[in-house]
């Protein structure tokens, strides 16, 4: 075999090696980017979920507050007391919305801000800050739940998920209310 011969089998053989390293080195930057984007959307759709229960966990202690204020219902605990427990949600709800903030994309914190907004009129009429009637306040429990499903489909649009929470396949739902109080 002559030189020239032997020089072309070498930078086959470098040219092979070379490709199966970029090969290799390419495969395995995709594997970590791979990884790297499902571990942030894991830590997201933790995040959303989080929102989402703070969010309605504050409403539902608005609801207590409410209703105790206005003799609808006893919960066997006091003003204060419920007081205490929807600042709390708020404390809780507050730092799940910082997660929403960090890593969540921007029609979804847009959402979260629109839902805040609801969630804070809520807590005002809940608290006595706003006066409103129990239509008002219905209204706008109403609303903040339609928040939180437009919340929802912008969190899986964010997330890659296909269809949605709300629109043409799922028709609007009501509060629901026990028989007594839906008239009223």
């Amino acid at each position: 075999m002559g030189a020239g011969e032997q020089l072309v089998t070498v930078a086959a053989v470098l040219l092979g090696a070379l490709s199966t390293h970029v090969t290799n080195y390419l495969m395995e930057r995709s594997r970590n980017r791979h990884q790297l984007l499902t571990r942030w959307d894991d830590k997201k759709v933790e995040a959303y979920g989080d929102y989402v229960d703070a969010a309605k966990a504050r409403i539902a202690m608005a609801v207590r507050l409410y209703e105790q204020r206005r003799g609808m219902q006893d919960h066997r605990r006091t003003e204060h007391e419920l007081r205490d427990d929807l600042a709390e949600a708020g404390r809780a709800w507050g730092s799940a919305f910082e997660r929403v903030m960090l890593m969540g994309g921007d029609e979804a914190v847009e959402a979260g801000h629109d839902l805040n907004a609801l969630v804070a009129q809520i807590d005002w009429q809940a608290t006595g800050r706003t006066e409103g009637t129990l239509n008002e306040w219905r209204h706008r429990n109403r609303e903040a739940f339609r928040a939180i499903n437009t919340f929802h489909d912008a969190a899986r649009k964010d997330l890659g998920i296909q269809g949605s929470v709300s629109g043409e396949q799922h028709p609007e739902r009501d509060l629901l209310l026990p028989p007594a109080q839906r008239n009223a």
